[in-house]
């Protein structure tokens, strides 16, 4: 609100319409009848407030819904939207007329219809500051139900004694490692994992509540942060007897302030794993590779690096997906995937390392691995109209980022076309990462760079002008919708169109 103060608290319109009423009050009070000026502050306040259009967005990408959560909010928020006018009328009836020196003026014959349409103003402008107070009266009620949620699922984990937890945490890759993961080990054994990024208190309570079974013997969990202190709040819930860390990078930097405190935070899975069990280290990230030094009572398995005890190599791409050996002990596997990208090589080797703690054989895992899909909207390649597209449109990293546009720029036969908005939620580091993405872009040779949102992407565009791209291939596009207009007119059959990233509904630049 405070940075659209003048869209969507006190609009042009409330300030238009006071002048209309002023006028109306001090220059044509003894021209107009009641009626005339109660047609004419009718009408005005309808054609403009009417229909609250200027609370919403150009268009929205996913329709409001209407959760139980959402209805409790409702009623108090509609409750106060209805008290203001009433409580004001009230006040202006009592109050108003003792302003004016004769009861018999023409202005205190018409002051209730005045007074309606500031009580209109008032109300209007009123709307979303309501929020504030209906949050605070219905949150002791959602701390309840939360709570209640919470007993549950841990009173039901408590029950499944036989259950093994797997917990997998990281800046980057937490989906597509648990989908592999889960891949792996359902070869062997009965497994449940989240869907999605169900990785919040509430969202693995109820995946837990409503979807865990007694059949099932494994349970993963991806468990993510966005302040100091939420892994712990997880594992509170589920303590795991498998930690996963993926990585340690600069994703939701602008919550956590420095990346160690991002370190700091996801090394509390590891410690927080129950004694006796496993934590499948990234070795190829460092701050991960100190987590190793964090227990000696678990087993800590290495995938990645040099010093790792799993590893990758001779790893090629193509349009049918990823090939690649992994090296375990003293054998040596070919692995084949759809999934796209180094990152996604990376996440295979975590899962890897997960489904030896189950000692499930390295052939049996290169089985599992030729049929995982790619995770919706992270490198999903997909065939539209002619038209080849890379969907990555979930969530974007420096990291994952980069590994896009190399693996776009690997494609031939077609035009090879990027749409992106940038990344966001870095904090300090944000305008200097997507500087660089931009410089990324500009030296991967591609014909067409669609940018979304002119100030959110000026330092892309800064940086791809540090290059040798042609600016004439770099368009801008006020949003999304915007953007796939304009692939439309340009696009023809065979062309390549890579989607890199969609800021929330709720980031407005």
């Amino acid at each position: 609100m405070t940075d659209h103060w003048s869209q969507r608290v006190i609009t042009p319109a409330h300030s238009l319409y006071l002048v209309i009423i002023a006028v109306l009050l001090w220059f044509l009070r003894d021209v107009l009848t009641a009626s005339a000026i109660t047609v004419i502050v009718a009408a005005f306040g309808f054609f403009w407030f009417g229909s609250f259009n200027y609370y919403r967005g150009e268009k929205a990408k996913k329709p409001l819904v209407y959760t139980p959560r959402l209805l409790r909010l409702c009623i108090p928020f509609t409750i106060f939207n209805l008290l203001l006018p009433v409580l004001a009328i009230l006040a202006g009836f009592h109050l108003l007329p003792s302003l004016f020196n004769s009861a018999a003026s023409p202005v205190v014959m018409q002051l209730d219809i005045y007074i309606l349409a500031l009580c209109w103003i008032l109300a209007n402008v009123f709307v979303p500051f309501w929020i504030f107070p209906s949050s605070a009266i219905t949150q002791p009620v959602e701390k309840r139900i939360h709570r209640h949620f919470i007993d549950q699922a841990k009173a039901k984990l408590r029950r499944m004694d036989e259950l093994t937890v797997v917990a997998i945490t990281g800046s980057y890759g937490k989906t597509s490692t648990k989908f592999m993961i889960r891949e792996l080990l359902a070869e062997r054994m009965s497994v449940y994992a989240t869907p999605g990024s169900y990785n919040t208190p509430m969202g693995i309570c109820k995946a837990i509540n409503n979807d865990l079974e007694a059949h099932h013997r494994v349970l993963i969990l991806e468990m993510g942060a966005r302040y100091e202190g939420n892994i712990e709040e997880l594992c509170d819930i589920a303590q795991p007897d498998i930690a996963v860390v993926t990585n340690v990078g600069i994703a939701h930097l602008e919550t956590f302030g420095s990346q160690e405190a991002i370190a700091r935070t996801k090394s509390m899975l590891v410690k927080r794993v129950a004694k006796g069990g496993s934590a499948v280290l990234n070795f190829k990230d460092e701050r991960v590779k100190q987590m190793a030094k964090l227990r000696e009572d678990i087993n800590i398995i290495s995938t990645g690096g040099s010093e790792a005890g799993i590893k990758a190599s001779e790893i090629l791409y193509d349009n049918d997906g990823t090939r690649f050996s992994v090296h375990y002990r003293d054998e040596k596997e070919l692995f084949q995937t759809k999934l796209l990208g180094k990152h996604n090589v990376e996440n295979m080797l975590l899962a890897v390392g997960v489904a030896s703690c189950f000692n499930v054989r390295l052939k049996t895992m290169a089985v599992a691995a030729r049929k995982i899909k790619p995770v919706e909207h992270r490198l999903e390649l997909k065939k539209e109209g002619g038209l080849t597209i890379i969907d990555d449109a979930f969530n974007s990293n420096p990291v994952g980022a980069k590994n896009a546009v190399e693996i776009l720029s690997q494609f031939s036969g077609g035009r090879r076309i990027i749409v992106t908005p940038g990344m966001i939620e870095m904090g300090e580091r944000q305008e200097q990462e997507n500087q660089k993405f931009g410089r990324i872009i500009g030296e991967a040779e591609l014909d067409m760079v669609i940018l979304v949102g002119a100030g959110q992407t000026e330092p892309i565009k800064k940086g791809i002008e540090e290059t040798h791209f042609s600016k004439e291939k770099v368009r801008v596009a006020e949003s999304l919708f915007k953007a796939n207009e304009l692939i439309r007119e340009y696009a023809q059959a065979g062309d390549i169109i890579l989607y890199e990233n969609d800021l929330p509904d709720t980031f407005n630049e």
